[in-house]
C-alpha cells in the first residue's frame, strides 16, 4: 500500500503496555494501518436505572465506554523486496499477530508459577496481573483499556502457509476511575481524558435561536 510522495505523514495508532507503578514502557504494538473507522459506545451509569424517580438526574460515575475497530495487516509490499524484509519472507505477519494476541494471554512464566504454587498446595492463587494497556489514537487520546474481544481473519498465505494478509477486529473497554481508582496511573490518564473533553466543550458554543426558540418557557 504505497502512498503519494507528497502526501502528509499520517500518525499511526496502537497499543502500549506499561508498568502501572513505574510507567515504564514494556511493549509498543503499532497498527500497520490506522483503521478508517472507530466505533465508540458510551453506556450511561445512571443512579435512576432502578426506577427511583428521585434519582433520575444522578450519575453513579463515568459511562462505560467501549471501542471497536478493524485493523489491516499486510506484508505484500515487504515481500516485493525479500532481501530487505527477511522476517516477512520467513514467517509472514505472524510476529504482528502474536504481538496483538499475547495482549490477552498470561505469560508462560506466570502460568508456570501458578502451576508450581498449585502443586505446592497453595490454597488461593491470585489471577495473573497484566501490564496496563493504553490505546493510543493521537496525543490527545491516550486511554487506559482492557482488550475484551479479538478476532483474526487471515486472508492470504505464502507457499509455506504463513499468513501474509489479515484483518483484526479489536474490542476495547476504557478503564475509568471506577475501575482503577484515582491513585492508579490508569485512573490519572482517564481523568486527563475527561478534562480534555470538558475543555473541548467550551469550543462548541450553541445559541437558543438556532433551535427556533428565544428562551425556555
Amino acid at each position: 500500500m504505497s502512498t503519494f510522495p507528497g502526501s502528509p505523514r499520517l500518525l499511526k495508532s496502537g497499543i502500549v503496555l506499561i508498568d502501572s507503578s513505574t510507567s515504564a514502557v514494556q511493549r509498543v504494538v503499532v497498527l500497520q494501518y490506522s483503521p478508517d473507522t472507530l466505533t465508540r459506545t458510551l453506556q450511561v451509569q445512571g443512579a435512576g436505572e432502578s426506577g427511583d424517580r428521585s434519582e433520575a438526574l444522578r450519575l453513579k460515575g463515568a459511562p462505560v465506554e467501549t471501542i471497536k475497530l478493524e485493523a489491516e495487516i499486510d506484508a505484500t509490499d515487504q515481500l516485493e523486496f525479500p532481501d530487505q524484509n527477511r522476517t516477512a519472507t520467513q514467517v509472514g505477519i505472524f510476529p504482528q499477530l502474536a504481538a496483538l494476541e499475547t495482549l490477552i494471554y498470561p505469560t508462560s512464566t506466570q502460568l508456570n508459577n501458578s502451576n508450581s504454587l498449585a502443586k505446592a498446595g497453595t490454597l488461593e492463587i491470585a489471577p495473573a496481573e497484566t501490564p496496563l494497556a493504553l490505546f493510543i489514537w493521537s496525543k490527545t487520546r491516550i486511554l487506559p483499556v482492557r482488550v475484551t474481544e479479538l478476532s483474526v481473519t487471515e486472508e492470504a498465505f505464502d507457499p509455506n502457509l504463513n499468513p501474509i494478509r489479515a484483518k483484526v477486529n479489536l474490542g476495547l473497554r476504557v478503564l475509568s476511575v471506577n475501575d482503577l481508582g484515582f491513585e492508579h496511573k490508569g485512573g490519572n490518564l482517564f481523568m486527563n481524558y475527561l478534562r480534555q473533553k470538558e475543555n473541548l466543550v467550551t469550543l462548541n458554543s450553541g445559541i437558543l435561536s438556532a433551535l427556533g426558540i428565544n428562551g425556555i418557557p
